[in-house]
């Protein structure tokens, strides 16, 4: 008897229950795993049938931040903005628009001088939390010393559903 037996065991269990969760994908199905462009596409999709989200009056001709030279070319950018939002809101944790303000801004082009960051458009991450709180999807909550908004039980369900969608495209 080797002093590695005890070793030989362990990783005999590790590859018996890697082999477990590989059996049953269902339940280990992690929606912030996995493709995010696709995720948020299907995620977009579902949203455009909640009545409470709906783009603005004022999007066709709105650029996404100060950092952005033209509004987007697609049509249906509002609901991919929002889908990513609550992806992001789901990721983070307690999040408010400050911090998506941030994680949506980029390098802001000054001409001759050099770049530096701007942050995206407030206004378009306000009324879109806004929107995902009228809908159920998100609520505001505290953790500690961090407050902000947090996804709810349904949003949840919805982002495993749209996870399930994604990975069966990709198969």
């Amino acid at each position: 008897m080797s002093i590695f037996s005890g070793q030989n065991e362990m990783a005999d269990a590790k590859i018996e229950a890697a082999e477990q969760t590989k059996a049953d994908p269902k339940e280990k199905i992690n929606p912030l795993s996995g493709d995010p462009g696709k995720l948020i596409d299907f995620l977009a999709e579902e949203l455009k049938s909640v009545q409470q989200i709906k783009a603005p009056a004022w999007a066709p001709f709105v650029k996404t931040g100060m950092h952005k030279e033209r509004p987007p070319a697609r049509k249906d950018w509002w609901h991919i903005r929002v889908a990513s939002v609550l992806r992001t809101v789901a990721n983070l944790g307690p999040v408010g628009t400050s911090k998506l303000r941030t994680r949506y801004g980029g390098k802001h082009s000054r001409g001759f001088k050099s770049e530096r960051f701007a942050p995206g458009s407030g206004s378009i991450i306000r009324k879109a939390l806004q929107q995902l709180e009228k809908a159920g999807l998100v609520k505001q909550a505290a953790k500690g010393v961090h407050k902000g908004r947090v996804i709810t039980e349904k949003a949840s369900a919805l982002l495993k559903a749209s996870a399930t969608k994604a990975e069966k495209a990709a198969k």
